[in-house]
């Protein structure tokens, strides 16, 4: 095999291959003897088919799958033999002249191809000392316990069996039968009978429940709604309805203690239990609060302290991903450009720096991990792998075998764990002190890091800007119980 350098501008790299007509034929003899071991072929023995006869009625097939290995094979023997690390697949070009392509698997031609890439960069690592980051500590509050607390006992409100005489508002319960139609006419599953209704809870088509408040027992009305575009049932989907509600019952809801009975229909031993519960899980996120903000930190470091020259295919391949985004959300919003005071010529700019960044952190982060031998261990994975699944209830042997089948699945779930683990061992070598901050100072803090990062325009800062997280009451208070629960 004669391999040639045909092309070196910048990272970009083009590489002629040459495999000899004698080679391929070489191969194609090693395979159908190979073959001719164990052909079964009526009018001969097993094991007995001559290999001319193989070659006369399987050649050209066989050929075509010597071919196509010694591109395989001799694309990697390539790359070595120049010492080049691509930055993504190679592209592979050969002649598409059938005469030409004839003539190679009739082994009468030399197999010519080429290959045309770009190399990661060459990227010198520096230490860390520049990166001047800290540890925001955020200490658990009685208060937030208790508000949590009263989030949770809302959630498992009761109400009175008794009608509450007087107009449903925002929280009661209602009973309610009714019957949908769209286009006048009645539509499956959209009647029911004595259908228990929590009022603000967001339990039916939007816009549904708001209509409710301010009815008695004994009402009857029309509610009027748009199914969302998304609707699960594809033949309702954005479709104006109209359903015809009777309500047979408002009730109030019950307070429930906080006591230690409650505790244990949750599954924990007592009041004290439950709280250490919460305190845990809000200390969990908070705690989540703090990386996140340090991870901010270290990318922004990285970013600022390397530049050099990026693969440009990797660039427009994530901004090509970015944009493509972009335009799905402000299609489903409804929105323009000039909506959100911006053109698409700035867009494209303020999303190019973006690709830009994401690509040159991500080679400078894959350079740190290589020479710090960063490696992910298959637990890792695994349990990457679970939470994935988690996240469609119902689905979850399907998620399970689809990623298990699919490598450029399983390397998406790679890609943060690594990006983490990196990021851990930057951490690990720097001094960080800790300080201590309210959630409020810690969420403040947050928001200006995320609106230093994003871009200025509206329309981008809903695609670029990542919400911080919160905090959140109410999940904190549940998740803490159905944690302790396990």
């Amino acid at each position: 095999m004669e391999v040639t350098e045909t092309l070196n501008e910048g990272l970009k790299r083009k590489l002629k291959v040459v495999v000899p007509a004698a080679t391929l034929e070489q191969s194609l003899a090693d395979k159908l003897a190979e073959f001719a071991r164990t052909a079964r072929i009526p009018g001969f023995r097993p094991g007995k088919v001559p290999v001319s006869h193989l070659k006369k009625v399987h050649g050209k097939a066989v050929m075509a799958e010597v071919i196509q290995t010694s591109i395989e094979t001799g694309t990697g023997q390539a790359l070595e033999q120049h010492n080049l690390k691509p930055a993504y697949q190679p592209e592979i070009s050969l002649t598409e002249d059938p005469d030409e392509i004839n003539k190679i698997i009739d082994g009468n031609a030399d197999l010519e191809y080429s290959l045309s890439f770009e190399i990661v960069p060459d990227i010198k690592i520096k230490d860390f000392k520049g990166l001047k980051a800290q540890k925001h500590v955020i200490e658990v509050e009685d208060a937030q316990i208790d508000d949590a607390l009263a989030n949770l006992s809302a959630q498992y409100k009761d109400f009175d069996g008794e009608d509450k005489g007087g107009k449903a508002e925002d929280g009661d319960q209602v009973t309610i039968s009714f019957v949908g139609k769209v286009d006048g006419k009645e539509f499956e599953g959209g009647a029911a009978e004595d259908v228990p209704l929590v009022l603000g809870s967001n339990s039916f088509i939007p816009g549904f429940e708001e209509q409710l408040v301010g009815k008695a027992k004994g009402d009857e009305t029309t509610v009027k709604v748009t199914f969302p575009e998304d609707y699960q049932a594809e033949h309702l989907a954005g479709k104006d309805a109209e359903f015809s509600v009777t309500v047979s019952q408002v009730s109030a809801p019950k307070d429930v203690p906080l006591d230690d009975e409650f505790a244990k229909n949750l599954g924990l031993e007592s009041l004290e239990k439950l709280r250490e519960a919460i305190s845990g899980r809000i200390a969990e996120e908070y705690n989540e609060m703090s990386n996140a903000k340090l991870k901010r930190d270290v990318l922004d470091f990285l970013d600022s302290e390397y530049k050099f020259e990026l693969p440009s295919k990797l660039v427009d391949s994530e901004f090509e991903q970015i944009w493509k985004t972009l335009e799905q959300q402000m299609e489903s919003e409804k929105k323009t450009f000039a909506d959100e005071d911006t053109t698409e010529e700035e867009a494209r700019k303020e999303y190019m720096a973006i690709a830009e960044r994401r690509v040159r952190l991500g080679l400078v982060l894959g350079t740190i991990g290589e020479e710090a031998k960063v490696t992910i261990e298959e637990q890792e994975m695994e349990q990457a792998l679970m939470d994935k699944a988690r996240q469609f209830p119902g689905q979850e042997q399907q998620v399970f075998e689809f990623y298990k089948k699919t490598p450029e699945a399983m390397m998406e779930l790679r890609g943060p764990i690594f990006e983490q683990k990196v990021v851990d061992y930057i951490v690990g070598s720097i001094e960080l002190p800790e300080k201590k901050v309210s959630r409020d100072e810690m969420m403040a803090i947050l928001e200006d890091s995320e609106e230093e990062a994003a871009p200025k325009k509206k329309a981008t800062k809903k695609v670029a800007k990542k919400p911080a997280k919160k905090a959140a009451k109410k999940p904190a208070a549940k998740k803490a119980a159905k944690k302790a629960d396990k």
